[in-house]
């Protein structure tokens, strides 16, 4: 059964080897070189302070993860709309650790009352593209050819999700370290 709880830096390693082969193999993230188990850590570190960063199990062993990588843009007015990703272990796809990570994604971000989720995905990686759609996310930008890999130029989709309805005055903005941690985990 997979369970979802707070990444710890103890997952580093782990991490490291699901995050590699998307690195090293694919034009799914732009990444040219495979970030070292200490920016792991300190990402994990800074990540949890502000916004939530899981990882799916399934008996101990680490399936994925899934985080809020930071805002849209770093200014006051973006506090509401958040940018969101997710990696699953390429030999464990299709078991639904995907959807199970953006689900406690999602509700936990809902409870710091983030608005709006945005994912930045390469163009032409459709099953991405799909999972995404699947879960309630449309298409609201395309940017042709601006990213550079494997000898290659890329295509740039971003979507978007409304959590809370953009209408008038937002609640305030709640950093993920100061919410109860027992509601966020399954």
């Amino acid at each position: 059964m997979i369970k979802v709880r707070v990444a710890t830096p103890a997952d580093a390693a782990a991490l490291v080897a699901i995050y590699t082969p998307y690195v090293e193999e694919t034009t799914i993230t732009f990444d040219y070189e495979v970030p070292s188990e200490a920016t792991f850590v300190q990402n994990i570190e800074e990540t949890v302070d502000i916004y939530p960063y899981f990882v799916a199990e399934d008996e101990g062993e680490i399936l994925g993860y899934a985080y809020a990588a930071h805002p849209y843009k770093n200014r006051a007015a973006y506090d509401w709309a958040v940018e969101v990703s997710v990696y699953v272990d390429r030999t464990k796809r299709g078991n639904g650790t995907g959807k199970v990570l953006y689900q406690a994604l999602e509700a936990a971000l809902k409870k710091q009352n983030v608005a709006i989720l945005t994912a930045c995905i390469t163009g032409g990686n459709q099953s991405s593209i799909h999972f995404h759609t699947k879960l309630g996310y449309q298409e609201v930008a395309s940017f042709p050819k601006i990213g550079y890999k494997f000898d290659q130029w890329l295509d740039v989709i971003w979507l978007q999700k409304f959590l809370i309805k953009p209408e008038g005055q937002l609640p305030v903005f709640i950093p993920f370290v100061k919410l109860d941690q027992k509601i966020t985990e399954n």
